[in-house]
């Protein structure tokens, strides 16, 4: 890991007040280089292991937690069981997610949006957010058939 690219890590840490443990440096560094992808603590684990990184999966759910409490990410569960966090990047997008291979496909439809608002707006209320995934079989699975 390069030093300027540890630097900007450091620094993120330190703007929403967390210790710049390497830890946290090593998982905020693959969740930087795998932005847009939602990964759980499992394959965060996985994917340092591989790069021949030795931290334990205990540690990875404790960072991965104060990081959502830290506002640096989110924290989904698209089913009953798993937890998948993506960095927070501030745009508003929704998901889809794969019945099949758990594929998480982020969109933006400001029609849909729209039409959100006017749903609230109909019933005398003002939307202030919102969470819209929609389950379905993705191209490549439907291409295995």
């Amino acid at each position: 890991m390069s030093l300027l690219i540890m630097q900007y890590e450091t620094d993120e840490l330190k703007k929403v007040g967390l210790k710049a443990t390497l830890p946290r440096i090593h998982v905020l560094q693959l969740l930087l280089s795998n932005e847009g992808e939602h990964m759980s603590a499992e394959v965060v684990y996985r994917k340092l292991h591989d790069l021949g990184i030795d931290v334990n999966l205990a540690t990875i759910y404790r960072v991965l937690t104060q990081f959502e409490e830290a506002g640096l990410v989110i924290r989904h569960q698209f089913d009953a069981t798993t937890s998948v966090f993506e960095l927070e990047r501030h745009d508003h997008h929704d998901h889809m997610v794969c019945v099949r291979c758990q594929r998480v496909i982020e969109y933006v439809n400001p029609e849909m949006v729209a039409l959100q608002e006017s749903v609230a707006s109909e019933h005398g209320c003002e939307m202030v957010d919102h969470t819209h995934v929609i389950y379905v079989i993705c191209r490549e699975c439907l291409a295995k058939q």
